[in-house]
């Protein structure tokens, strides 16, 4: 059976793979810290620290794919204890799964490590790329250049490598849209702040075959945008949203409110007020093509209504 491994796979992204590939007859093994040595639902997990190498480096040996989502989540306060394991949970990880492929001796095929498109700087004045992009500053955008930085900085001959910048994620049963869905069903699914903020957004279906489409296209290396090409305006999305559930209306939440909102549920604004105006312009240009290119076609597939899509 081929084989591959997930770290960090645990959360939304990683069951969503594991299912696929499961479904394809592989051998799916997560790197977990939370899960001991256990098999369930097919995925087969593996402890490990995400820090030091173990006996779990000796399953990277014969891999197909080696996926790494390691990182502590960035929906919190970004206090000085919670910037510090954003921090070191993705460096330390992705540091020593560099060590683990350098001493295999049948590396992996593939590497794809995760990262995020908030890379890019707030952008409402043009669209960003892989070849044009500008990145941004501060906390978030730092995080993920050093760990671009950390996934590139090693050498190995024997192993193609991915980084993928990905948008936000809409799934039927995690990612954003969930949350979104509920506030919107109860009259609260007006813009966010001005709503003039882009927001960078991929079905789920397409996260999983662009992953599936590396595995097929072997010339496939470096940095790509994980992301649909129709990225839309906050407000824009919002009111399809709304469309979608039969809302004729929903209150707006100035910043101020987004701010309180924040606070006491302990994340931080950021996360909806960025403006993230990405383009996927090299799977574009390398011939993947997305089967949920434009919002409201996958926000009616997403929620499960059958309707005509409203135009």
């Amino acid at each position: 059976m081929k084989k591959i491994i997930i770290a960090g796979g645990t959360g939304f992204l990683g069951y969503l793979l594991s299912s696929h590939f499961i479904a394809k007859g592989y051998r799916v093994l997560v790197l977990s810290r939370s899960r001991k040595n256990s098999n369930e639902q097919g995925i087969s997990y593996i402890s490990w620290d995400a820090r030091s190498l173990g006996v779990w480096s000796h399953e990277l040996e014969g891999a197909e794919v080696l996926i790494n989502f390691v990182g502590k989540s960035v929906d919190c306060r970004y206090t000085e204890k919670n910037k510090a394991a954003i921090y070191s949970s993705r460096l330390e990880a992705t540091r020593v799964l560099n060590r683990a492929v350098q001493a295999c001796n049948n590396p992996p095929s593939l590497w794809i490590n995760a990262s995020s498109a908030t890379i890019y700087r707030h952008a409402t004045d043009r669209a960003m790329d892989e070849y044009e992009g500008e990145y941004g500053e501060g906390f978030s955008v730092d995080v993920c250049r050093k760990w671009e930085q950390a996934f590139e900085k090693s050498s190995l001959p024997f192993t193609r490598k991915v980084c993928l910048r990905i948008g936000i994620v809409l799934g039927k049963n995690g990612g954003a849209l969930s949350p979104l869905a509920r506030m919107a069903k109860i009259g609260l699914g007006g813009k966010h702040g001005d709503g003039g903020q882009y927001m960078t957004w991929l079905h789920e279906d397409d996260f999983i075959r662009i992953v599936q489409w590396f595995l097929d296209n072997p010339a496939s290396t470096g940095i790509y945008n994980c992301t649909a090409p129709a990225p839309l305006l906050n407000r824009d999305f919002m009111a399809l949203l709304r469309r979608a559930l039969g809302k004729s209306f929903g209150l707006p939440s100035p910043v101020w409110l987004l701010e309180i909102g924040a606070f006491f549920l302990r994340t931080e604004t950021e996360l909806l007020l960025k403006s993230r105006w990405v383009l996927p312009t090299r799977l574009l240009k390398e011939g993947f093509r997305f089967s949920f290119p434009h919002a409201q076609v996958a926000l009616m597939h997403l929620l499960n209504i059958r309707k005509k899509p409203l135009l």
